[in-house]
């Protein structure tokens, strides 16, 4: 609550006039104008207006009628021509809001540069996906997640507070080498890769891929959707807090490499049908391949990347990814379209000279 002082009394001394200030040109304004009075004499000036120390651990509600606030950059660390000349920070963290996390891997560390997401709930966290190197060295993961984890509990008023690792596919190196970084970490519960573990785990096991699993992180409960197609352990998690979709591999802006097209058409329908039920903000998948030019994006192990397309994809694709799923489904084929290309039965650097209809073709600049 805001501190209030009570009116001078008859016998107390007069306030002393304030100091004069100099007069100051009138387009001189702000802060530094000491004439505007802005931080008088007297009052508390502190460094933070982040409660850094409750007395008692701080309950957060998670009940929204709409989706939490938060904010993505436009733009991502990208890179560089020479990968080892790169100076820029290995883990690149964003804050989501204060209750979740966006990481990415450097993608000189990783050429996919893979994202990380953490997510807090009033009992725990949970890190979605783990980045496509062990070495901490290189990709100092766990480092960066426990320093988020110190903070936050310190805001909170908690000793700490248990994480759980989970993944949107243990067959995906890009998202699984970082997870041994985390064995032997104190309050962890790791999903197990393996895909009949981890379908236990969920309880899956004999209802694949049609029932739904949970993680219940304290009053902010993530749904698990099996989502098998590029991979065939694939699951995307639902956030009801902010309305987010994590898809991993199955639908992002980038290279797609489809793995069983039957599966995929499956689970993108699962995915149409769910975002009917659900809202649905952005859903952010595990890597950026396409560039802002629509129908454009970069070959693997590029190290630079500075004309990316934004990670968000908007819940419409779901509708544009099923549609052209279908059309490459029992072909081997490439099909191009302005936010994702499909793969199907053909190498990931397969080429086309087929443009998608309706698209402009935009020659992104030099060099790319």
């Amino acid at each position: 609550m805001p501190h209030t002082r009570s009116a001078p009394g008859s016998t107390q001394e007069p306030a002393p006039s304030p100091t004069p200030t100099p007069s100051l040109p009138p387009t001189f304004a702000g802060n530094g104008n000491l004439a505007i009075g802005y931080n008088p004499d007297g009052v508390r000036h502190t460094d933070s207006a982040v409660l850094t120390a409750p007395r008692s651990p701080v309950r957060h509600d998670y009940a929204a009628t709409g989706p939490a606030p938060g904010r993505l950059g436009f733009r991502w660390i990208n890179g560089s021509i020479v990968a080892a000349t790169n100076t820029d920070p290995r883990v690149q963290v964003v804050q989501y809001n204060e209750d979740t996390f966006v990481l990415r891997q450097n993608v000189c560390v990783h050429w996919e540069a893979p994202f990380v997401y953490l997510l807090f709930g009033n009992e725990g966290a949970l890190l979605i996906d783990s980045g496509g190197t062990a070495n901490p060295q290189h990709f100092p993961l766990r480092e960066t997640v426990d320093a988020i984890v110190a903070r936050w509990c310190q805001m909170r008023g908690r000793p700490s507070t248990p994480l759980t690792i989970a993944l949107t596919s243990g067959e995906d190196i890009a998202q699984n080498q970082g997870l041994k970084q985390f064995i032997g970490r104190p309050r962890t519960t790791i999903v197990p890769p393996p895909i009949a573990a981890m379908k236990a785990h969920y309880g899956f096991a004999g209802a694949w891929p049609g029932a739904t699993g949970m993680i219940d992180l304290g009053d902010r409960i993530i749904e698990v959707i099996p989502t098998p197609g590029t991979h065939r352990d694939g699951v995307s998690f639902y956030d009801p807090y902010c309305d987010l979709l994590f898809t991993g591999d199955l639908l992002f802006p980038g290279r797609i490499n489809i793995g069983n097209d039957r599966d995929y058409v499956a689970s993108l329908i699962r995915l149409r049908d769910f975002a009917a039920r659900n809202p649905i903000l952005f859903m952010l998948g595990g890597h950026i391949d396409m560039m802002f030019a629509p129908g454009r994006f970069y070959p693997r192990f590029a190290t630079n990347k500075p004309y990316e397309r934004i990670l968000q994809l908007l819940p419409e694709v779901i509708d544009d990814a099923l549609r052209h799923a279908r059309e490459v489904q029992g072909r081997d084929m490439m099909l191009i379209r302005p936010d994702f290309v499909l793969f199907n039965g053909v190498s990931p650097d397969q080429r086309t000279s087929v443009w998608p209809e309706g698209v402009p073709q935009i020659t992104p600049p030099y060099p790319f």
